[in-house]
């Protein structure tokens, strides 16, 4: 289903398009949260990414990460994007605060 609603939706630029990771709903010791305290969640799984920006030279910059990478986005920003039943959030390469290492 994802590389089917990915055929239709790339993204221009510098943009990167995520998918944030799901809230946790329970602590480590089993006690169940409610869903309003579960709050933003900060990482998230690069799914696309756009070509990249060409600088004053006129040469292509790519972008700094590559599908499947995951990375640290920060409390505010992004645009939202449904594609399908899939919620997503569209960033520039620039607001991205880092990457983890696997």
């Amino acid at each position: 289903m994802a590389g089917k609603v990915f055929r239709s939706f790339m993204p221009l630029f510098d943009r990167v398009l995520v998918q944030r990771f799901a809230p946790e709903t329970t602590t480590k010791g089993g006690i169940v949260l409610p869903e309003k305290s579960a709050g933003k969640v900060l990482r998230a799984t690069v799914v696309a990414t756009g070509p990249g920006v060409e600088d004053k030279d006129g040469k292509l910059k790519p972008v700094t990460v590559g599908p499947g990478d995951e990375v640290l986005l920060p409390e505010y920003g992004g645009t939202k994007v449904t594609l399908g039943d899939d919620e997503f959030h569209l960033f520039r390469d620039g607001d991205i605060l880092g990457k983890f290492s696997n």
